[in-house]
């Protein structure tokens, strides 16, 4: 037997697709819409989610038989605003530019719906490998939709990925420039970021019909 069960391996696979967070359960919006105009903010605020939703889930877990059920919610807050804390001290250390750029949404990764709804659905409920599982999969799940929402903003708002000018120079007109290209600047608003975030649902959902009928 593998490492991971079957069952195991949906606790990561389904967020990815089925059940991802963002596009069939409709959680954590707002950071998808707020900082996904850059590809590397949307990359750091994803691996900020892993990290959080990861080690948040194995401690509900390691606690659940000891936490008092009134201050749940209490204790909750506590351990998801000490592991933000982390975070936010590591950016400001090590990516500061990076860190002004996330600016108050790194915090607000304490109020995230997915996040917390993780932490009273299910590792409340379970172990710490089932809930370390469910963690990295909901987490991973909602990342790849902020990486597809933010690759596309920036591609199409700036001409860039990562700060890097992969469609030529738009002043020196060379590239895609040279043939009459002109970046679109309604990508890097955030309504934009929601029409993008429509058509993954609705592209999602046309291949799975299911999904339909369920949500």
């Amino acid at each position: 037997m593998g490492l991971l069960s079957k069952k195991d391996s949906k606790l990561i696979l389904d967020p990815l697709a089925d059940n991802n967070p963002i596009t069939i359960q409709v959680l954590g919006i707002c950071s998808a819409l707020a900082i996904t105009a850059e590809l590397k903010a949307s990359i750091v605020m994803s691996i900020s989610v892993l990290f959080v939703l990861g080690v948040g889930n194995v401690v509900i877990s390691l606690l659940r038989n000891i936490i008092p059920s009134k201050i749940r919610i209490i204790v909750q807050l506590i351990v998801v605003a000490a592991l933000v804390i982390i975070v936010d001290q590591v950016l400001k250390a090590f990516a500061y530019e990076l860190s002004k750029t996330l600016s108050v949404f790194v915090g607000l990764i304490i109020t995230n719906c997915i996040i917390m709804g993780r932490f009273e659905a299910f590792a409340l409920g379970n172990g710490p490998w089932r809930s370390f599982l469910d963690g990295i999969g909901n987490a991973a799940g909602y990342g790849v939709i902020l990486i597809i929402v933010g690759f596309f903003r920036e591609l199409l708002g700036s001409g860039t990925l990562l700060g890097f000018k992969v469609l030529g120079d738009p002043i020196e007109k060379t590239g895609l420039y040279s043939l009459g290209y002109e970046n679109n600047g309604f990508m890097l608003l955030s309504p934009m970021a929601l029409i993008v975030v429509g058509i993954i649902i609705w592209v999602q959902r046309s291949r799975n019909k299911a999904l339909i009928e369920d949500h």
